[in-house]
């Protein structure tokens, strides 16, 4: 068994600067992650979505052109091959980066493996038992498929398998209207994808307006804003190209408190027992 002062489970946004705070001050600290550095932020948040979302409107400028006199002879045309080499490079980049700096932080051990607690102060992580007073669990989570009948027996795309998409599907629905789906969809509408949203409440982005009305309009009416509705009653049935869920995350804390690679579905109580137990 091997003791430090602190344990980092997962080095998504919160555990890097963690780490660092503890290895300034002095501590022992170990750090375990079992995929990519950097989280979902790094790796299919923040700064690939940004990355997309700026080729995307590069594109949505190039087709406007001739608005600020500009003249293109030719129509642009969205190579989705280099707008995601281009993203996946930033990605790797980032990702990089963050890895050497926190194996360089002193008084840190990485530890690059599923992590499952076994006690109260101790965690396996592959053969090994490590123990801190001080656990932190930083495990993020992972898109939540809704359960539709029938979704386990067609392709679709989550805020993750999007980022490997190479190519401009010629319809996607987005399932979810909040501000993921709503960027998605935006996005893929510049690239020259035909986009359908698919919201369960009156309005799409709901929160939002409410707490930006006045922004909101003048969002939509530079966006040149379709809405539709569709009466559940009728039935109607959408036979597109690709559908994309944005709808919701689901917790991995379960899979560290259970000793599971999956999991989450009682991380609440799970982790309130936890809790509680070091307090």
């Amino acid at each position: 068994m091997t003791s430090f002062d602190a344990i980092i489970i997962g080095m998504g946004q919160a555990g890097p600067s963690l780490a660092a705070r503890f290895s300034g001050a002095g501590m022992k600290v170990a750090v375990v992650e079992n995929d990519k550095f950097g989280g979902t932020c790094v790796n299919n948040g923040c700064t690939p979505t940004k990355a997309m979302v700026a080729s995307a409107y590069a594109a949505h400028m190039a087709k406007r052109a001739h608005e600020y006199g500009v003249a293109i002879d030719t129509m642009p045309r969205v190579e989705m091959k280099r707008v995601k080499a281009r993203k996946d490079e930033m990605v790797h980049n980032s990702r990089n980066g963050l890895e050497k700096w926190i194996d360089g932080l002193m008084g840190t051990t990485v530890y690059r493996a599923h992590a499952r607690f076994v006690g109260r102060t101790e965690i396996q992580v592959g053969s090994q038992i490590l123990r801190a007073d001080r656990i932190f669990l930083n495990v993020g989570s992972r898109p939540r498929v809704p359960a539709i009948p029938g979704i386990d027996t067609v392709p679709y795309l989550t805020n993750a398998t999007m980022m490997d998409l190479d190519f401009v599907p010629p319809h996607l629905l987005v399932l979810g209207g909040s501000y993921v789906g709503l960027e998605f969809a935006q996005m893929f509408r510049r690239f020259g994808s035909q986009v359908t949203v698919v919201e369960m409440e009156p309005r799409v982005a709901a929160s939002y307006r409410r707490r930006h009305p006045a922004r909101f309009r003048s969002v939509r009416r530079r966006a040149r804003s379709q809405y539709a509705t569709v009466d559940a009653a009728l039935g109607v049935a959408l036979h597109l190209f690709l559908p994309y869920f944005a709808s919701g995350r689901r917790g991995l804390t379960g899979s560290v408190l259970r000793g599971r690679q999956s999991g989450g579905d009682r991380v609440g109580r799970y982790a309130r027992r936890w809790s509680q137990a070091r307090r």
